[in-house]
């Protein structure tokens, strides 16, 4: 090949070019320009010859592409026959494929040329003359645009037409026009660094661009792409280009501050703080109209922007950029610009009446502080001086919390920054504001705001003889009701433990830090156990010495102490040190001086907990066993009388799994069994919990759960007795198992004769169903381990606890109105219990043959349960829901209290009675709901259920909303914690009613139980309205928040009659007109007279007489919005719910509701569809609706019996319905007619 070529170019250029362009062009690089370099002589023809055969062969090659250029232009007709569009646009594609192929070789060609030109140009010896060459590379510049299709190509003249510029050749500036695009579009596209240097290095190319011609604008688009180009922003030499474009126009210059404008609300900080540096850049380079635009048009613009923002997001983002010129103060000329743009607004801007602009214009100051004209005399600097200090001190004291908290935290920055330089008074005037005002403010932002901004002025040594006077003043803040406030002055304290000359026991005494230590938040205790640890616990003295100290903590505050023992480990404390403590700790409590409760609560709690950090170490295992003994425990237990101490115990018990602890299991029982108000004590259940890991390590399990399943029993029991509810059949091995159990139950309890005793004994019931509260939470906590599940689910006596909840659960339910001692964890433990068991059989059914089903009924006795066919959940849902509507139809008929004062009780008591009951009672629906939801959800429940599982919902949910009316009108005072609880419990029922709601419409779309799922969402809505209308709209508005995610569900079930509907049927609509007559939901009424209050407001008639005038119901109006937003999204969805609405507007025809029809009318044809034609054309349901009560408003308007007042109702309805009638429905009757 190199021979060839060598001969070739000893011929002729032509002769060279030719045989050059033969040979692939990768492997013949090389040996080109081998050839170029070395064989050419100074004296050789080819270097006047060359530089013209190779202008001549690629102005031929350039030609034949135009020419095929030309041929794909004139290759098809102008108009194409119809009928041979396909055929005409395969061909098309064919002859396209050809050309492309006929090309090739042509863009290969040039290929070689171009690099023959290039090896030419940078000669190393520079042997041709730029002026020869300039024609060739003038013919390839020129024509780039015909080689966009070739990227290699286009890359390489682009190469070529770059390094001819940077190396200052004779005509480099008409290699420019064509090529710079090229260059700045690649490094767009490609987003390589490199491309980005090339650009930077050619930047001077583009100011002999005349950027005011309207020829330029491709290239402006792809100058401007640079500023929101991450490439740019990210590296140095990008961000240095984009401020040279300020330079080239000033056009230009608006242009890119727009753009940077446009890209404040969606940028990150890095980006900002680019576009800052870029600015600064380019005001610095900038003369003339481009440096004004940038100062008055731009800076003034942002700082305007900054102050009058929307958002403080928005206002945080603007002050990024103009921090590019904040942090360069120094340089000359930027702090007189900025005292010349911000002064004449900032200050104004202070004192206005939006908060929001106060707010803005504050941040702002503080970036500038101090703001001040170096060109002004000293006395005008110390005026302004003290006007922005006397600002910032009014500001301390706004009347909005969110300036206050930018004020105190500004202050503190300012004297931080500026101390020396401030003069005292101002100082005295300041930091007394903050000590005395910031720190007793109610907003908790303020006061965490102040804590923040001392701890930050604490940077400034200057400040620490007069903060060491203040600071006491702080000390209260410890016990503020506010968690992140404590947690802050914990951190307060923690500096001020390491700045010399401080003690933080001044700030807040000792004894405050041992309280908080003792009764808070984990993290704030952490962090006061680091405080004391180099007190109590150093690790600088001896190992005695340490314990000793930690010891004196535990006598002073046995409760502290304790957590101390928590978290010394997390701290720092060595193991080694702890075990020494362990020890010491266990002696004590053994000594002969016997502590007293409190002390030895404290001491083998603090014993537990280090254990717990030991036993991580498996090293000190065998130490810790040894230390404690079968011996030792059994005293240890004698020793802990209370129950705190006894649940201490039994974590380290369950910590070590030790195995001498056999006599123990009375004395850990004890914990479990004595559990009256275990629900409602939160310190008792951590001390049961801790009895149960015992339990569980020791392997009692069982033995515990027949003792719980007794007191079940015995409380069934008196259930039966008391309110007569029958008792379950027992299976004979459950029945062998509790005879056996370490505190089994007589058997008289079983047997007639003992309700003579029962009856006479009411308190000894009580006290039974007391304890069984306790122990339905404990099986219901049990229930939620997975170890402790399992071995409950498979114990023999599971059935024997099924009953007795079932029994127990039967007479809380139904009695909970007449008696306030019933509660509803029984409900809660039943229901638990059911979803589990149905669980476990359907793993067990899926695991295992029919062939291994006696051995799962002997190891699993539950299934004995299952009669005729039936399933657990069957049972549960079927005994739950008929004592649901015994209660819902008593309650109905107003006889509940009646019939149960045939038992000796009565619905009477006080008021707070009243108030227990009905809370257990909404309690006990919401268990009951929650188990329903819990069951479908996990599609346990049966088909035929789900009708069912609705209309108890829709029962459950006309419960509440009807006492709660009951007893809003009944005046009765909730306490402001079961008014807090009652709420949580109408949420949950939303909630749970919502999810019902939505399980449903996902797995019934065929066969769908369309009059459940109706009443059922027109429940929720009543819902929705009652709390507001009942509880005030502070409820209601969180109430709202609770509702808003599940709109999408309530809208597909208002439709959901409608939405199964392919096409508007005749029978569609003569149904609806059929049960136009039943009542319509409540909140109809309540949207009716929304309406009709904002046509009232807008300066219509009076139509609002005859209609009670509703409560504000902003909180539902907010809802009403958002409903209406989304049903204009899809009109299948609108046409299908939109039809309840009319069918409300006939409904309230027929019964001479005029205020109704008119509101809702008013919602449908003004704030859901409107009354353009375009907006009516695919409602063909609504359609359909709309003729017949046309028809019907026309009529009563017209009736004579009708009040003045009522028709002239009647024809505000006409009228909104007339042009939609007209548009479609008259004239379709009209065409229909002419037809026939």
């Amino acid at each position: 090949m190199e021979k060839r070529l060598r001969s070739s170019l000893q011929t002729s250029a032509e002769e060279f070019l030719s045989s050059a362009v033969k040979l692939p062009f990768k492997s013949s690089k090389p040996t080109i320009k081998t050839l170029i370099n070395t064989v050419i002589k100074p004296s050789s023809s080819l270097i006047s010859t060359l530089p013209l055969s190779l202008c001549n062969s690629i102005s031929h090659s350039i030609s034949q592409i135009k020419n095929l250029s030309d041929s794909t232009f004139t290759a098809s007709p102008v108009t194409p026959p119809s009928k041979r569009v396909r055929r005409s646009g395969r061909n098309k594609k064919d002859n396209g494929t050809h050309r492309e192929n006929e090309r090739e070789p042509i863009a290969e060609k040039l290929q070689v040329y171009a690099y023959i030109l290039r090896l030419c140009v940078f000669h190393p010896q520079n042997m041709f003359s730029v002026s020869d060459l300039l024609p060739a590379v003038q013919e390839l510049h020129d024509n780039l645009i015909l080689f966009e299709s070739d990227s290699i190509l286009l890359s390489e003249i682009a190469n070529l037409c770059e390094e001819w510029w940077k190396g200052d050749l004779l005509g480099k500036e008409s290699l420019i026009s064509q090529s710079l695009p090229v260059i700045l579009s690649r490094s767009l596209t490609l987003k390589k660094k490199v491309d980005v240097h090339r650009v930077y290095a050619i930047r001077d190319a583009f100011t002999l661009f005349d950027f005011e011609d309207e020829s330029i604008e491709d290239l402006k688009n792809l100058l401007i792409r640079c500023v929101i180009s991450p490439l740019y922003l990210k590296t140095e030499e990008g961000r240095k280009f984009v401020a040279f474009m300020f330079c080239l126009s000033v056009q230009l210059t608006k242009e890119l501050c727009a753009m940077i404008k446009s890209q404040i609300p969606f940028g990150r900080k890095s980006m900002l703080e680019a576009y800052g540096e870029i600015v600064f850049r380019a005001w610095k380079a900038v003369e003339g109209d481009c440096k004004y635009e940038i100062e008055n048009g731009f800076l003034q613009g942002l700082i305007e922007g900054a102050i009058y923002a929307s958002s403080a997001a928005l206002a945080t983002s603007i002050r990024r950029i103009l921090l590019g010129f904040i942090n360069q103060r120094t340089t000359e000329g930027v702090e007189k610009l900025i005292f010349y743009l911000a002064e004449p607004v900032v200050f104004r801007s202070l004192q206005v009446a939006n908060s929001n602009v106060r707010q803005n214009a504050l941040h702002l100051l503080l970036d500038l502080f101090p703001l001040e004209d170096p060109d002004a005399t000293k006395e005008a600097k110390d005026a302004l001086l003290e006007k922005q200090f006397f600002l910032l001190e009014k500001l301390l004291l706004d009347e909005c919390p969110d300036v206050r908290v930018v004020a105190v935290e500004g202050s503190c920055r300012i004297l931080h920054l500026f101390w020396e330089v401030i003069p005292s008074p101002t100082i005295t005037k300041i930091i007394t504001k903050v000590f005395d005002y910031m720190t007793n403010d109610a907003c908790t932002e303020v006061r965490l705001s102040t804590v923040n901004g001392v701890i930050y002025l604490l940077g400034n040594p200057q400040s620490h003889e007069v903060l060491k006077v203040l600071l006491p003043r702080l000390g209260n803040l410890i016990m503020d009701s506010a968690s992140v406030v404590r947690a802050a002055l914990a951190d307060l304290l923690l500096l001020l433990n390491d700045i010399r000359n401080f003690h933080f026991h001044k700030v807040v005494h000792i004894d405050v830090l041992f309280s908080i230590l003792a009764d808070d938040q984990p993290v704030i205790a952490r962090k006061i156990t680091k405080l004391l640890i180099p007190s109590y616990f150093p690790s600088k003295v001896t190992e005695e010495e340490a314990c000793k100290r930690c010891i004196t903590l535990i006598k002073r505050s046995p409760t502290a102490g304790a957590r101390f023992c928590e978290f010394a480990a997390l701290e720092g404390a060595s193991l080694r040190s702890q075990m020494k403590l362990f020890k010491i700790l266990i002696g004590l409590t053994l000594s002969s001086n016997k502590p007293d409760e409190e002390q030895i609560e404290g001491l083998l709690s603090a014993a537990s907990h280090l254990c717990t950090n030991i036993a991580k170490d498996a090293s000190f295992h065998a130490a810790l066993k040894e230390e404690l003994s079968a011996k030792k425990l059994k005293t240890l237990f004698s020793v802990a009388s209370t129950a705190r101490a006894q649940s201490s115990l039994c974590n380290i018990i369950s910590t070590m799994s030790l195995d001498a602890v056999g006599d123990l299991f009375d004395e850990c029982m004890g914990l479990i069994t004595n559990c009256s108000g275990l629900s409602d004590n939160i310190e008792k259940q951590a001390e049961v919990r801790s009895a149960h890991k015992m339990i569980m390590a020791c392997g009692w399990l069982d033995d515990m759960f027949e003792v719980l399943v007794g007191f079940l029993q015995r409380a069934a029991c008196g259930c039966h007795v008391n309110f007569g509810i029958e008792l379950g059949k027992q299976n004979g091995r459950s029945a062998n198992r509790m005879k056996k159990s370490s505190m089994k139950i007589s058997s008289k309890l079983k047997h007639s004769n003992q309700k003579k005793s029962y009856n006479t004994d009411k308190n000894k019931f009580l006290e039974d169903y007391a304890i069984a509260i306790g122990v339905a939470w404990q099986i219901k906590d049990l229930l939620l381990s997975e170890s402790t599940r399992e071995a409950m689910l498979g114990s023999g006596i599971l059935e024997s606890a099924y009953s007795a909840l079932k029994v127990i659960s039967e007479a809380s339910f139904l009695h909970c109105l007449q008696h306030d001692y019933l509660n509803t964890y029984p409900v809660s433990a039943y229901t638990t219990l059911t979803l589990h068991m149905s669980l476990q059989n359907l793993e067990t059914d899926g695991s295992r043959d029919s062939s291994q089903a006696s051995d799962i009924l002997t190891k699993f006795s539950v299934m004995c349960l299952c009669m005729h066919n039936a399933t657990i959940l069957d049972q549960t849902l079927d005994h739950l829901l008929n004592c649901a509507y015994n209660v819902f139809r008593a309650n109905n008929n107003k006889k509940f209290g009646k019939s149960l004062s045939d038992t000796g009780e009565c619905q009477t008591g006080t008021t707070l009675t009243k108030q227990i009951r009905l809370s257990n009672m909404v309690k006990t629906l919401t268990a009951i709901l929650k188990f329903i939801v819990d069951a479908t959800t996990m599609n346990l429940t049966p088909f035929h259920y789900q009708e069912k599982c609705l209309n108890f919902t829709t029962e459950n949910l006309k419960f509440t909303i009807t006492n709660l009316k009951e007893h809003s009108n009944a005046q009765l005072q909730f306490t402001e914690e079961d008014r807090k609880y009652i709420f949580i419990c109408l949420k949950s029922s939303f909630t749970y009613g919502a999810k019902l709601l939505n399980v449903v419409l996902k797995t019934c779309e065929v066969s769908l139980p369309q009059a459940g799922a109706q009443g059922l969402v027109n429940e929720l809505f009543n819902l929705i309205v009652s709390v507001e209308e009942f509880l005030g709209y502070g409820f209601a508005a969180r109430f709202i928040s609770v509702v808003q995610p599940w709109v999408p569900d309530l809208i597909l079930a208002l439709g959901s009659c409608f939405l199964l509907k392919e096409t508007p049927d005749e029978g569609l609509f003569s149904d609806s007109s059929d049960n136009a007559t039943l009542s319509l939901p409540s909140w109809f009424y309540i949207l009716a007279r929304i309406e009709l209050s904002e046509l009232r407001d807008a300066g219509s008639d009076e139509e609002t007489e005859r209609v009670r005038q509703p409560k504000d119901f902003s909180a539902f109006k907010k809802l009403v919005e958002t409903m209406s937003k989304l049903l204009k999204a899809n009109n299948e969805i609108l046409d299908a719910v939109g039809v309840n609405f009319l069918t409300g507007a006939l409904s309230s025809l027929r019964s001479k509701n005029f205020d109704v029809v008119l509101g809702l009318l008013h919602f449908v044809c003004v704030k859901v569809v409107g009354t353009e034609d375009g907006e009516w054309k695919e409602l063909k349901l609504m359609l359909a609706s709309l003729g017949e009560i046309y028809s019907k408003v026309e009529i009563e308007a017209e009736e004579v019996d009708n009040s003045e007042d009522d028709r002239q109702k009647l024809f505000s309805a006409k009228a909104l319905l007339e042009p939609v009638w007209k548009s479609f429905i008259y004239d379709e009757r009209r065409h229909s007619m002419e037809d026939e």
